[in-house]
């Protein structure tokens, strides 16, 4: 599961920033000048804590916090003909697990948040994704946002040319759905 908390430090924001308020969900602007202690940074965002609030924001903002953005991993390259249903979900739950719940520093695969992932063919080498997820939590306001991230996340693979995403909540999420290594490292075992 590698390293989970990145860079974490106070920061000032040198310029108006877009974010969303965590666990509500809802887009917000901090403000240029404001305090922001970045609590994680995975997958392609940032939390950090301002205000007295969680916000998340989308990693191409990371010069808002004085920051370098990072680039996204590289997608696998696959060669012609190489593209068959088992190798689109082999990277597809590649890509899921670069989806991280912006509250815990584990990705949804590691959380146990992904029930299924299937590829289905759609004819001409291209394929459809599957995904049923779920949440901690059914409440959860970053629900639809995490959702929206892997279906995202999903399409930019090599010949995917539709995924759906939907949360569902049968079976309901328990802590032992979580891997070996992630109830590890929240210190769960």
């Amino acid at each position: 599961m590698g390293e989970r908390y990145g860079e974490t430090d106070s920061r000032i924001l040198q310029r108006e920033c877009a974010a969303v308020s965590v666990p509500w969900g809802r887009p917000e602007t901090l403000e240029e000048g404001s305090y922001a202690l970045i609590t994680q940074r995975l997958g392609g965002s940032i939390t950090v804590m301002s205000g007295g609030n969680l916000y998340r924001i989308d990693e191409r903002n990371a010069d808002a916090l004085g920051l370098e953005p990072q680039l996204p991993p590289a997608l696998p390259t696959q060669a012609e003909g190489e593209i068959d249903a088992d190798s689109v979900e082999r990277a597809a739950w590649a890509q899921l697990a670069t989806c991280f719940d912006p509250e815990i520093p584990i990705d949804i695969v590691n959380l146990g948040l992904v029930y299924a992932c299937t590829a289905e063919p759609l004819g001409d080498g291209r394929y459809r994704l599957a995904v049923n997820m779920t949440l901690t939590a059914p409440g959860c306001g970053m629900g639809t946002l995490i959702a929206d991230e892997a279906r995202e996340k999903l399409l930019g693979i090599p010949g995917v040319a539709e995924a759906e995403v939907s949360l569902v909540w049968d079976p309901p999420w328990s802590r032992e759905m979580m891997s070996e290594a992630a109830r590890l490292e929240m210190g769960m075992l």
